[in-house]
């Protein structure tokens, strides 16, 4: 006899999502700087490969606390546009708090669904944008077909993600730890998560079946630069709300020696009194 896993449930997956990031809302903004450091670099490559410049009207899916929504708004200056979206009333009320303390008057925020951009009502954007969104959508065919449905004819959809496990342990290692001591299934194929598009091929195939053209992908190097091991561990226990949610069926106790025994892992990574956790993120751009 054969156990079956659990099959996938898309409305209690979107429900936990919503919970996890209204619950990660504030750390996610406080930790605003170290996000800047340690994506800034890939996002301004993504804005390359949009070929952004002044002027452009950008929507910007999943926006989160808006760090990269102010670094797009700077991009396209005064006389363009940026509309911030978000499943997240709470991360998004700080997206409109760092526009606010930026001076940006050129971007504006919408609670909305990344798979629900056919009900957006706005004029055609030069590009549409998700940094680190994507992944976590269940109908990524639904999403990126939103997001073509917003573009102007010659207009580009970008997505940033994370490449594979492997080329993550930053990440992976406390996954695989917290999967380890929760006895949880590993993921199956098409489950939204972390690295579910973390392949140029995969990433290729998903853009392609949502019918862009001219596709690109861009692997770039982003190490998760900070003091130490402590620090990235707090980094990710205060922020990855989808760590918790793996955690929930262990007693205090049992977290305390997963969150000790990823901290331990981590430290591989400290080398002369500075961590450096290896991160590469995949970058694909296509045109409408």
């Amino acid at each position: 006899m054969t156990n079956n896993p659990p099959k996938f449930d898309a409305v209690k997956y979107k429900q936990t999502t919503l919970q996890q990031w209204n619950s990660a809302a504030e750390a996610w903004h406080r930790w605003s700087p170290l996000l800047s450091r340690w994506l800034g670099p890939a996002t301004e490559t993504m804005l390359d490969m949009c070929h952004l410049n002044k002027g452009g009207r950008v929507l910007d899916v999943a926006a989160g606390a808006g760090e990269q929504t102010v670094a797009i708004a700077r991009r396209v200056g005064e006389s363009g546009h940026v509309l911030a979206t978000d499943i997240s009333p709470d991360i998004l009320g700080f997206a409109r708090e760092s526009a606010n303390l930026a001076g940006m008057k050129n971007i504006q925020t919408q609670i909305l669904d990344g798979e629900s951009l056919t009900e957006l009502d706005a004029a055609p954007f030069d590009a549409v944008v998700s940094r680190v969104g994507l992944i976590y959508f269940p109908d990524q065919q639904k999403a990126l077909k939103g997001m073509k449905h917003h573009l102007r004819s010659d207009g580009k959809v970008a997505a940033m993600v994370y490449s594979t496990a492997e080329m993550n342990p930053f990440f992976s290692i406390p996954v695989s730890i917290i999967r380890r001591r929760a006895n949880l299934p590993a993921p199956v194929p098409g489950q939204p998560g972390p690295f579910s598009l973390g392949t140029r091929d995969n990433l290729e195939k998903v853009f392609s079946k949502a019918g862009f053209n001219n596709i690109q992908v861009e692997a770039i190097n982003a190490p998760v630069r900070v003091s130490s091991a402590a620090e990235c561990l707090q980094f990710e226990q205060e922020s990855f709300g989808a760590l918790h949610q793996m955690l929930s069926g262990l007693s205090d106790t049992e977290k305390d020696e997963a969150w000790n025994e990823i901290e331990e892992a981590l430290g591989q990574f400290e080398v002369n009194g500075q961590f450096e956790g290896p991160c590469e993120m995949l970058v694909a751009v296509g045109s409408k």
